[in-house]
């Protein structure tokens, strides 16, 4: 394999940059979130207390002795970083440890009657309980007469774009889009990632899961779709083993959604039955990975999961958080091939991610000069752009 290029490790000790607003104002208003989700008990309200001003104007503290995970998260880096700020430390770092320590603070490990209790779940439920998840899934009627091939390049748009699904249904918005002065899909590499699967026909698909909800749904639609046409004969669902970053899918999620689909009508219940089904004899499988919720990049996976991947004909790595693992969090040249700095991964991999932090990848010149000329460097965290790259 090639020297993999390099590039300085974000951190979120700039003031007025992406990565200092999530730690000075995000983290804190996730707090908030949580403390009015539940009716925590006192000891719950202070450990949340404390966790608000540790993580911003505190430094990292190692686990407990008696913690659980210690040992895994001494690997990660714990006692290296131990006594720095969470400001200096790398963000995909300090963001993940937020994450461990706001589940520790509201007693999800347990033991105690908190344990594994999802403090996100109010959020993630009333975002698959919305009328807007139902109107997406209403559109399902009107795909279902359009040609195969139109249907898996709607569904793959579904997936793409996530909470924003209903956009994958609007196939006459895509030539348009292509026109425009500054794309919304900066870069779009899906006719590879369909010649992929189709020479591997019919082979198993990896799709490495992001959030739960409207995003999970239409992830869980695409992977019906190609198990129903053949595509793949086999799906394999990697999905976090407890909550993270808010709203990334667990196996509990997982099912909430397969039973939204079940119960609803038409297409969207034909979907949710054979995904159902498919779960049921092997087709579909899920996998929750300690790995998936570590603050290190996917170059620095253990063996057991980089054997996970390798078989597979495409693994699909879904949303920004997973992109940033697969590239390295780090401030590249967004015209770095992507190629580049994906040779670490163990077999073919396509990135489905709608941008919403800094780091990006395998851009075309005048794709990045466009975007600059007309928005600065908004483009790269608003969310409203997306991309499909593909490694062979």
């Amino acid at each position: 394999m090639p020297d993999t290029p390099t590039a300085p490790v974000i951190l979120g000790n700039r003031p007025g940059s992406f990565p200092h607003g999530v730690l000075a104002e995000r983290h804190p208003a996730i707090i908030r979130q949580v403390r009015e989700a539940f009716p925590y008990e006192p000891g719950q309200q202070h450990a949340l207390d404390a966790l608000l001003a540790n993580c911003t104007e505190g430094a990292v503290e190692p686990l407990p002795a008696d913690a659980h995970d210690r040992e895994r998260w001494t690997a990660w880096g714990m006692d290296a970083y131990a006594g720095q700020t969470w400001y200096d430390v790398p963000w995909l770092w300090s963001e993940s440890w937020f994450y461990r320590q706001l589940l520790q603070a509201v007693g999800y490990f347990g033991p105690g009657p908190w344990q594994g209790i999802d403090p996100f779940r109010p959020s993630k439920r009333a975002e698959l309980d919305s009328p807007a998840t139902d109107e997406e899934l209403a559109a399902l009627e009107d795909l279902a007469g359009r040609p195969a091939d139109e249907q898996g390049q709607a569904l793959l748009h579904g997936s793409l774009w996530g909470n924003r699904a209903d956009l994958g249904f609007r196939l006459s918005a895509e030539g348009a889009d292509l026109a425009a002065a500054v794309p919304a899909l900066v870069a779009d590499d899906a006719e590879r990632l369909w010649s992929l699967l189709e020479a591997s026909r019919p082979g198993t698909l990896v799709l490495v899961a992001d959030n739960a909800g409207r995003e999970l749904v239409p992830d869980l639609l695409l992977v019906a779709h190609l198990l129903a046409r053949g595509t793949i004969g086999r799906a394999v669902l990697h999905v976090k083993p407890y909550p993270y970053y808010v709203s990334d899918a667990t196996t509990a999620d997982v099912v909430d959604a397969l039973r939204r689909l079940v119960d609803a009508r038409g297409a969207a219940a034909g979907y949710g039955r054979l995904l159902w089904g498919a779960l049921s004899d092997g087709r579909l499988t899920l996998r929750a990975h300690p790995f998936s919720c570590s603050p290190l990049p996917y170059e620095e996976m253990p063996d057991d999961l980089r054997a996970d991947f390798a078989p597979a004909a495409l693994t699909l790595v879904k949303g920004d958080l997973n992109y940033r693992r697969l590239v390295g969090d780090r401030t590249w040249p967004p015209t770095t091939p992507f190629t580049d700095v994906t040779g670490h991964f163990p077999g073919p991999v396509a990135a489905l991610r709608t941008l919403k932090s800094d780091v990006v990848t395998g851009l075309a010149p005048a794709t990045e000069e466009a975007l600059v000329a007309a928005e600065g460097q908004r483009w790269r965290t608003g969310g409203t752009h997306a991309l499909i790259q593909v490694r062979a």
